[in-house]
C-alpha cells in the first residue's frame, strides 16, 4: 500500500470509522445492561485500546515525510 493511500485510509478511519466504532461500543455496552463500575471500566479500556491493533500498520509512519517522494539532488 502506498504512502498516500495509507494516509487517506488513516484519515477515513479517524473521521468516519472511529465515531462509528464509539457509537457501536457504547450501544453494545448499553444492550448488555447495568454492570458494576468495576466491571464496566476494564471493558471500556479494552474497547478503547483494542481497535488499534488491527489498524496499526495503517497508522505507522503517517506523520513522517513521504518515503515515495523524489528527493532533491544537490
Amino acid at each position: 500500500m502506498t504512502y498516500k493511500s495509507r494516509k487517506k485510509l488513516a484519515l477515513f478511519i479517524l473521521l468516519i470509522g472511529m465515531p462509528a466504532y464509539v457509537v457501536f461500543a457504547v450501544t453494545v455496552m448499553n444492550r448488555i445492561g447495568s454492570l458494576p463500575n468495576w466491571v464496566e471500566f476494564p471493558i471500556y479500556v479494552m474497547l478503547g485500546i483494542g481497535w488499534i491493533f488491527p489498524l496499526k500498520k495503517v497508522f505507522m509512519g503517517i506523520g513522517q515525510a513521504d518515503p515515495d517522494a523524489p528527493r532533491d539532488q544537490e
